[in-house]
């Protein structure tokens, strides 16, 4: 599936002036991170598993 394909989101806290910081998008196996400010460059994809962790860790649980 090409980056165009995919549902990308931004986090509810990024900002509405273009200064947003990343953009994620759920896929079957991972989830995909990409620079919202330059969606040209590469993204990167992190197990569905390392997600959920880091999201705990960032949540502060």
């Amino acid at each position: 599936m090409s980056t165009s394909e995919l549902a990308w989101s931004k986090s509810g806290y990024s900002g509405s002036q273009g200064d947003s910081w990343v953009e994620v998008a759920v896929t079957g196996q991972a989830v995909r991170v990409r620079d919202s400010k330059d969606v040209t460059r590469p993204d990167f994809a992190v197990g569905r598993d390392g997600w959920a962790r880091f999201a705990r860790y960032a949540a502060g649980g």
